[in-house]
C-alpha cells in the first residue's frame, strides 16, 4: 500500500502527537506500507473497521484502523493509497 499523509487535518494531528504515539504511528505505518489491501483487511492487529455513520463530503467510505491498543486513525482507501484523514490517540474519538 502507498500512504498519503498530505491531508491538512491529519498533519495537524500528526505534529501534535506525543513521542510515544508518534513512534507507534511510524512503526504501524511501515507495517501497512509493506502489505496489500487484502492483508490490511485480514489483519487482526490492524482491525480495519468501516465507520458506518461517517463519509467524506464526496460520499467516500471512511475506515478506522488500529495503530495501537488505544490509538486509532481514520483513513479512506483510493486504489493503492491509504489516505490518512485524522489520528485519534483516544480510541473512541475516531467514531465521532
Amino acid at each position: 500500500m502507498k500512504l498519503d499523509l498530505n491531508f491538512p487535518h491529519f498533519q495537524q494531528d500528526l505534529f501534535s502527537l506525543s513521542k510515544t504515539d508518534l513512534s507507534t504511528f511510524i512503526r504501524t505505518a511501515k507495517k501497512i506500507q509493506k502489505i496489500d489491501f487484502s492483508q490490511v483487511q485480514q489483519s487482526s492487529g490492524l482491525n480495519l473497521e468501516k465507520i458506518r455513520n461517517m463519509t467524506t463530503p464526496s460520499g467516500k467510505t471512511l475506515y478506522s484502523i488500529r495503530m495501537s491498543k488505544s490509538f486509532r486513525a481514520v483513513i479512506m482507501i483510493e486504489g493503492d493509497f491509504i489516505r490518512f484523514v485524522s489520528l485519534h490517540p483516544e480510541h473512541d474519538s475516531a467514531y465521532t
